[in-house]
């Protein structure tokens, strides 16, 4: 089941069964399946097995949920400064031998969000109420430290509000928003999600597209040794934005400090899952304002951010500093 995302905290009367929140963790989407054998197999929302890069939870889920057990939640790593670590989850992915090793060194967690079969009976048909009292009986009495949990939840809204605002410290991107009188259908879109963003500056080091006509900006900030990095790549922006930024940008000469193709997990997305980003480097000097969700590693967004507008009273030197 998938959520559409909404700019703000829908209140409780807009769900048909009344409202409840849960965060929004930045993890793998996980499903948890325990066989009546007692064998358990980890499947991420593109049907890809997780097992094996995940042995720790494949260990807990075992020890802590019954045969016939069938659960949905998000595989989250917690980093020693208290915050998510999606860079962490990444590695198990490329880590191949070493996967162990960081099951040891960088272990994980399972937040479970809803059980969609218990004891062999499939639950996706009764409200999530229901199947929100079954988690709770599975995973209510979890001991301190277990690496299976369920996430938080309420109905209260300012309760919600006051995580929105707590909880984004921790590297949690928001909210999810459910009907607690509604089933779990798998592929729709009845949840809704909304993420905390922030908007800040970066300068315009290349687009997609042509300089003429841009389809999306490749956006830097110099780091303390006057270096431009990559920080973002813009989701596809409107037409008259397209048209405004045309009549300011200009082509680099050979001096811009960005290679001709950049990979992929320099603007978004995970290192290595795409080709190389193709783009038009342009002289950077032009400085844009943009609106980007929480989701940082290492001094870039792994997320579109959004093009707010230009900003010609900024010289680059002016917007922030790389890692700010």
């Amino acid at each position: 089941m998938l959520a559409t995302t909404v700019d703000r905290i829908p209140p409780p009367q807009s769900c048909p069964g009344g409202c409840v929140y849960e965060p929004k963790f930045d993890g793998f989407r996980t499903v948890a399946i325990v066989t009546d054998s007692g064998a358990v197999n980890l499947w991420s929302r593109r049907r890809t097995r997780l097992d094996e890069a995940f042995p720790e939870i494949v260990a807990a889920v075992a020890e802590q949920l019954r045969p016939g057990t069938v659960v949905d939640g998000e595989t989250v790593r917690w980093g020693e400064d208290g915050r998510l670590d999606f860079a962490a989850l990444q590695r198990r992915h490329v880590a191949g031998r070493r996967r162990r090793d960081l099951a040891r060194t960088e272990p994980c967690h399972y937040v479970v969000f809803d059980v969609l079969e218990s004891d062999g009976a499939d639950l996706r048909p009764r409200p999530l109420r229901e199947r929100r009292a079954v988690l709770e009986a599975l995973l209510g009495g979890a001991p301190a430290g277990a690496r299976v949990v369920a996430t938080p939840q309420t109905a209260d809204v300012e309760e919600a509000r006051v995580w929105f605002d707590a909880l984004a410290g921790q590297g949690v991107e928001g909210l999810v928003v459910k009907d607690a009188g509604g089933a779990y259908r798998e592929g729709r879109r009845a949840w809704r999600k909304v993420k905390r963003r922030i908007t800040t500056e970066a300068i315009v080091g290349g687009v997609t597209g042509t300089r003429q006509a841009p389809e999306s900006l490749i956006l830097g900030r110099y780091d303390a040794d006057g270096r431009l990095r990559v920080v973002a790549r813009t989701t596809p922006l409107p037409p008259a934005a397209r048209v405004e930024l045309a009549e300011v940008l200009r082509h680099a000469d050979q001096d811009h400090p960005w290679p001709a193709e950049l990979p992929a997990g320099f603007a978004g997305g995970p290192y290595g899952a795409h080709p190389p980003i193709r783009y038009v480097r342009t002289e950077p000097e032009v400085v844009v304002e943009f609106s980007a969700d929480a989701a940082v590693e290492h001094g870039r967004w792994r997320h579109g951010v959004r093009f707010v507008r230009v900003r010609p009273d900024l010289d680059p030197g002016e917007a922030p500093f790389f890692g700010a």
